[in-house]
């Protein structure tokens, strides 16, 4: 099984998907990692703020970290394997990676729940009752 590991750089919340204004880049970053996990693909990601033991313990994150700084996040490692820093790959760039077909990486079109921010959604209906849970 392909092991993808992504390490953030600091955010308020585990996905950064969060706050009043989120970055839409960072929303399609989450659905892709989501996808991944539904294809079989191990997905483990971490955050400097919450997890920084982790950045610590991994050679190539602490080393690009030392020469880079922040701007060496996020780090994408495949199987052990850098593949990515300093942005956040597509879903076909992690697809491939992953040893997927470029015939799954169609996304599945879902209706827009609208976000309130970090602390769930706008409306409360059927799909859309949970929190977060980062606030």
């Amino acid at each position: 099984m392909t092991v993808i590991r992504v390490f953030d750089p600091a955010m308020c919340c585990s996905t950064g998907v969060c706050g009043p204004s989120v970055d839409p880049q960072l929303v399609r970053f989450a659905a892709d990692l989501d996808w991944l996990k539904t294809q079989g693909v191990s997905v483990e990601r971490f955050n400097l703020s919450q997890q920084p033991a982790a950045f610590a313990e991994d050679a190539a994150v602490k080393a690009a970290l030392e020469t880079q700084g922040e701007a060496g996040l996020p780090l994408v490692r495949v199987d052990g394997e850098v593949k990515s820093i300093g942005v956040y790959p597509s879903r076909d760039e992690l697809a491939a990676w992953a040893g997927l077909s470029a015939a799954a990486t169609k996304p599945e079109v879902k209706p827009e729940v609208k976000s309130a921010g970090c602390c769930g959604p706008a409306k409360a209906d059927a799909t859309a009752s949970k929190k977060s849970g980062c606030c």
